[in-house]
């Protein structure tokens, strides 16, 4: 199962690429009005949505983190899913603080997270895939069932990761390129490594590779997290968010274009940088 995705900057653009032809059940037009409000259900036949009294009492609570943001903690049936819910909100502060070093303050204070009820369910609301633990919407973090079986380290790494583009998607562009904003989420979510993989290639990712299964797409990931990592690590996280807001932002230039503007020196430099660095961490 990769761990963590989210196809475009806000994963709303999955949602647009995949047509929800199933009819949700009850239970499930429930839930979606509990995290996100009122909404549209995508063309189909008709289904009435009902009383709110019809969700379990302990499908939905509320924590607070000590930064003052509020999570709505939505269980949709899986199993498993109130004991990762509660490993979720063991976990929410330390992620909240995580986006905030690097993002800065200025982000939404409610925190939708919700467990899908079936891998159904996730697929539909979130257009998240069987190898995908969690993606994030333009109005909630979902998990997948199976993400009930991570280990503490994953978990901490999907949260932070998600909750980073839960934080940056309005400022994110719909066309912004994917394999940045992946990358950028992973290196909030993800620590460094002892040493980089002796397999990892100097070739920036492509959005296509990241929208493939398989082994491409993970390779591609990490490539994507090595290059925010150099960055970071060489010009300071603030070039980092910098390069992000310039290369991911409405309105964006072409990548290059933004490193410029960002990082005040030419890519092929930068490309030359991070390549010495990729060898030099090898050990």
């Amino acid at each position: 199962m990769r761990r963590s995705t989210t196809s475009g900057a806000t994963e709303a653009r999955a949602l647009d690429r995949r047509r929800l032809g199933a009819v949700l059940g009850a239970e499930l037009i429930c839930a979606v009005l509990l995290v996100a409000g009122p909404q549209t259900v995508p063309a189909g036949p008709a289904v009435a949505a009902p009383p709110s009294s019809t969700a379990p009492s302990d499908a939905s609570r509320v924590v607070a983190t000590p930064d003052g943001r509020t999570a709505q903690l939505i269980d949709m049936g899986a199993p498993g899913g109130p004991a990762l819910l509660d490993r979720v909100a063991t976990e929410l502060p330390g992620a909240a603080d995580a986006v905030t070093a690097f993002w800065g303050a200025q982000w939404p204070t409610a925190i939708p997270v919700v467990v899908a009820g079936s891998q159904h369910q996730f697929a539909t609301l979130a257009g998240g895939g069987l190898d995908v633990a969690a993606t994030t919407t333009a109005d909630r973090i979902m998990f997948a069932p199976a993400a009930a079986s991570m280990n503490d380290a994953d978990l901490r790494m999907v949260l932070r990761h998600e909750l980073f583009h839960f934080a940056a998607r309005t400022d994110t562009a719909a066309d912004a390129p994917v394999w940045l904003t992946e990358g950028v989420a992973d290196f909030v979510g993800r620590p460094v490594p002892a040493a980089m993989p002796t397999t990892l290639s100097a070739q920036l990712p492509t959005d296509a590779e990241l929208a493939t299964p398989g082994p491409g797409r993970s390779a591609a990931y990490d490539r994507a997290w090595s290059l925010a990592t150099y960055v970071a690590q060489t010009y300071g996280t603030d070039r980092l968010r910098a390069l992000y807001v310039a290369a991911c932002g409405h309105g964006h230039p072409d990548f290059p274009t933004a490193v410029t503007q960002a990082l005040g020196v030419e890519l092929p430099a930068v490309l030359t940088g991070w390549r010495d660095w990729q060898s030099s961490s090898i050990r």
